[in-house]
């Protein structure tokens, strides 16, 4: 959840790690801090955003060419000071960053205590660093030595970086479920919990495995088990592209990553389907394509975003491959003793592949001997290695914490594992599977053709700025988006918001309903439009202030709605593609004129590593 950045080589280290904990940012931004070796090992850290700490360091000597950054999502202890990361052992000899949480860390602590050492925090963080040093203290041992000790001791999920003043030149780390990923450049290495703050230095990079310690020192890089067995490191190139990382004159992250869905959807199927040959290609999908074709059920576990994506998945795999799907919050369903067997497909879902939730489920599947399909967008993630196969989305990195190109690419690739399955099964038939390879592939052009509706949406925004809630209601297909939507509004906007099936509406919801209520209906042309339209009837009868988001050329629904906001026509099976854009658009524009922080929304991080 939190932010980590390390450096080693012969640059200087400060701006090199203040650089990329503003990259890290939206990992977490309660407070953010600095450790420097330069013959003493000093901390800075300060309650707030990577500016403030930046701002706090400005008149310090921070000459140093060894040094570690972090930015916190505070778990353990209130945003201040004191919490802020690195944290010193009670020595002040050894300073740890730490991503993740240790569950033992109250045990840990009073047996600490009892032996003399003291805490200024309220982290298990500082824990941690405070058992390396009594390890150390008591074996008389390396560095390097105790924190493979210690790694046997703590319960939970963490990446750490430790720095030792008697080690001047010296770098630990380790990770468990909690991502490192290290960059190797000439004479120097980079650490950071993903590949955003290396990619300017270098494109080579090793993604550190769970229960692997990383150590460099005087220049040299070895890599080695918990159980102290070197390890042979697998170096990757980085595939990421600086500007796909900076705003490139847009306002926000969000709103770039609004605009490149068109280019993220086609990215994500690229490759994959070949239109003038009839032909769906998915590698990952190869090799157990008879396990899904034979599955006597698919299970799709996810979170959020990601979860609404399922959703979408699981209309389309049962309508065109004809299998039944069970849709699970990843965050309950191993705490429900779930019911899985060899024939099982479960299908993880994680924009960042990291997500604590979905990969415990994962654990779970696989102890069970089902098999495990992950769909994730950051390669070399924990997901993508723990996974039997899988598929990247290919949206390129997603900065702003409220998703939105990771939701079109999660639902295209899915859309077309229905289609790939579906086919094999000879439940789609050969016709309508070319009519859905025709539409999809047309799909970018009209999520462009959405976007030029920006302006018109930003008007209507204005209009609902202050209002305190909000009603989404959309069925089948859209029933998701209508979730989605309400999950947008409520990330980036903090203006309550609830997604439902719009005949549920009258079972409840509909109490609510007055002048002063927002109500957005998703009604496109489908099998359920009629039905929404007696929906939308209701909701005007209650003098409710319905945002209408409908087919291009519908004539009957504007006279019903306050604002209408057109799409083009597609199949109902690609909608969700289409009616999701100006749901993105409207909380965008919202939030914006609400004065919030659309990109680093309160209390939120990007990528949820702890459960």
């Amino acid at each position: 959840m939190c932010g980590i950045v390390a450096y080693v080589g012969h640059r200087e280290a400060c701006p090199i790690v203040i650089k990329g904990l503003k990259r890290l940012e939206y990992r977490g931004y309660d407070s953010a801090g600095v450790a420097l070796m330069n013959g003493s090992l000093d901390v800075y850290k300060k309650k707030g955003k990577v500016s403030e700490l930046e701002a706090f360091i400005a008149d310090k000597d921070t000459h140093a060419t060894i040094g570690m950054g972090h930015t916190r999502w505070a778990t353990h202890g209130e945003p201040n000071d004191a919490n802020a990361h690195p944290h010193y052992s009670t020595s002040r000899n050894i300073a740890i960053i730490h991503n993740g949480i240790i569950e033992n860390y109250a045990t840990l602590k009073k047996h600490l205590i009892s032996k003399g050492h003291t805490f200024q925090s309220e982290t298990d963080s500082e824990v941690f660093i405070n058992l390396i040093e009594d390890i150390r203290l008591d074996s008389k041992c390396t560095l390097v030595e105790a924190v493979r000790l210690a790694l046997h001791e703590v319960v939970g999920a963490y990446a750490i970086v430790v720095l030792a003043k008697d080690a001047p030149n010296q770098l630990i780390a380790a990770r468990k479920g909690s991502p490192l990923v290290l960059g190797i450049g000439q004479g120097e290495y980079f650490l950071a919990s993903d590949a955003t703050p290396i990619i300017e230095y270098t494109s080579d990079v090793v993604y550190l495995k769970d229960h692997e310690i990383a150590m460099i020192h005087d220049g040299e890089l070895e890599i080695r088990s918990r159980e102290d067995v070197k390890q042979t490191p697998y170096v990757q190139r980085l595939e990421m592209a600086l500007e796909q990382i900076e705003k490139g004159g847009y306002e926000h992250f969000m709103l770039k990553e609004i605009y490149e869905q068109p280019r993220s959807i086609l990215d994500s199927m690229r490759g994959r389907m070949v239109v003038e040959s009839n032909q769906l290609i998915m590698s990952g999908l190869r090799e157990f394509e008879n396990k899904f074709v034979n599955a006597d059920r698919i299970i799709i576990v996810a979170c959020g975003t990601s979860w609404h994506a399922g959703l979408v998945a699981e209309y389309l795999i049962e309508d065109l491959a004809r299998v039944p799907v069970e849709v699970e919050y990843a965050s309950e369903f191993r705490y429900r003793n779930p019911i899985i067997s060899e024939r099982d497909i479960v299908i993880a879902i994680s924009q960042s592949g990291e997500t604590a939730d979905t990969l415990a489920a994962i654990e779970l599947a696989k102890s069970k001997g089902a098999t495990i399909f992950g769909i994730c967008n950051v390669v070399g993630s924990s997901i993508a290695r723990a996974t039997d196969a899988g598929a990247y989305t290919h949206a390129g990195p997603e900065i702003g914490v409220a998703s939105t190109k990771a939701f079109t690419a999660q639902v295209t690739v899915l859309t077309l594992i229905a289609m790939i399955v579906g086919s094999k099964r000879g439940t789609l038939e050969t016709t309508k599977l070319r009519q859905l390879m025709v539409e999809l592939e047309n799909i970018p052009a009209k999520v462009e053709q959405i976007l030029k509706l920006d302006e018109e949406i930003e008007k209507i925004s204005a209009q609902y700025k202050d209002a305190t809630n909000f009603i989404y209601l959309g069925r089948g297909y859209n029933y998701p988006v209508a979730l989605e939507g309400a999950l947008k509004l409520k990330e980036i906007s903090y203006i309550h918001a609830e997604g439902y099936p719009a005949a549920e509406m009258k079972h409840g919801p509909i109490a609510l309903i007055d002048e002063h209520m927002p109500v957005v209906v998703i009604a496109t042309k489908d099998s359920s439009y009629e039905k929404v339209v007696s929906n939308l009837q209701e909701v005007r009868a209650r003098k409710g202030k319905v945002i209408a988001i409908v087919t291009e050329g519908d004539t009957t629904i504007p006279s019903m709605a306050d604002h209408v906001i057109e799409v083009p026509e597609t199949s109902e099976h690609l909608a969700p593609l289409l009616s999701v854009i100006p749901l993105q658009l409207l909380s965008y524009h919202i939030a914006v004129m609400r004065g919030c922080n659309v990109d680093q929304p309160r209390n939120l991080a990007k990528s949820v590593t702890v459960e």
